[in-house]
């Protein structure tokens, strides 16, 4: 029987391999990049929200460590549906609880990514 950390190691390359909607969303209505200056890590995440606040529709793309990439399609995947009320009530321990493995502080930062930028990202409403 496989140990908690070979599991979790499982599912983090599950969802760096074949991660939950990355690509962009021509029909998003917000949108924010940010990067991990310490290890170059970018994560940019485009958002569909309703007049409701609902996210109707997300996706990401960037470039970096396994950690930055799957945990911000761990992200998308707990938040699709959700509202923006909801995103904002999902905390940093949260996002490394949903991780998974304890990480070094240095390694959080890339864990921790995608949930900063996707709380930027419903304030950053795209002007056309």
């Amino acid at each position: 029987m496989p140990s908690e950390e070979e599991l979790y190691q499982e599912h983090i390359l599950d969802h760096h391999e074949d991660p939950f909607h990355r690509g962009t969303l021509p029909e998003a209505t917000h949108a924010h990049e940010d990067k991990n200056p310490l290890c170059g890590d970018v994560v940019r995440i485009e958002l569909k929200l309703d007049d409701d606040g609902k996210i109707c529709d997300l996706y990401f793309s960037g470039d970096g460590c396994v950690i930055s990439q799957a945990s911000a399609s761990m992200l998308l995947e707990e938040m699709c549906g959700k509202t923006v009320d909801d995103l904002k009530e999902f905390s940093a321990n949260d996002m490394l609880e949903l991780y998974g493995p304890r990480l070094t502080p240095n390694r959080q930062k890339c864990c921790l990514l995608s949930w900063k930028v996707i709380q930027s990202a419903v304030h950053s409403p795209i002007v056309e």
